[in-house]
C-alpha cells in the first residue's frame, strides 16, 4: 500500500493543528508556508477532514481550523481512511488462492493496527532516538 500525497499532506495538516491545539485557529496559509506546500491543495484536503468531523472551521479575520477533539483521540488511521479510502494492499477476490488471501488480510490488518494505534499526540511528541556509540579504538 502506498500512501499518496493526499494522505501525507493531510497528516501534515493534522499534525500542525495538533501542535497548536488550544491556541486558537490556524490558517492553511501558515501551514502551507511552513511546510512548503500548496495552499490550494491543502484547501482541497481540509474539506473531507471537516466533513468527517476531524476538524472545525472558524470564520473571520483570525479564522482558520482547529481539531474537533484532542490529538490523543485522533489516530493516523482516522486521517488516512478519510483521505485515501479503505486500507487494503491489494484488491483480492474470492477466487484468489487461500494462502495469498490470508497473506493480504494479514498485511492489511498489520497496516491498520499500526495506523490505528498511532495518535496525533504520538506523532507530534515523537523524538528520534539517536544512537551514538562511542567506541574507542586503540592501535
Amino acid at each position: 500500500m502506498k500512501i499518496s500525497t493526499k494522505g501525507r499532506y493531510g497528516l501534515t495538516i493534522m499534525m500542525e493543528l495538533a501542535a497548536r491545539f488550544g491556541e486558537g485557529p490556524t490558517s492553511l496559509k501558515s501551514i502551507a508556508e511552513k511546510n512548503g506546500l500548496s495552499e490550494h491543495y491543502l484547501e482541497q484536503l481540509i474539506a473531507p477532514l471537516r466533513n468527517a468531523g476531524l476538524v472545525k472551521s472558524i470564520r473571520g479575520a483570525y479564522g482558520g481550523y482547529i481539531l474537533s477533539r484532542e490529538a490523543s483521540n485522533i489516530t493516523a488511521g482516522d486521517i488516512i481512511r478519510v483521505l485515501e479510502g479503505p486500507i487494503s494492499p491489494v484488491d483480492f477476490t474470492e477466487e484468489d488462492d487461500p494462502a495469498k488471501r490470508d497473506l493480504w488480510l494479514r498485511i492489511r490488518d498489520s497496516i491498520a493496527d499500526v495506523l490505528d494505534s498511532t495518535t496525533l499526540a504520538d506523532l507530534i511528541s515523537f523524538k528520534e532516538e539517536t544512537h551514538t556509540d562511542n567506541y574507542m579504538f586503540y592501535i
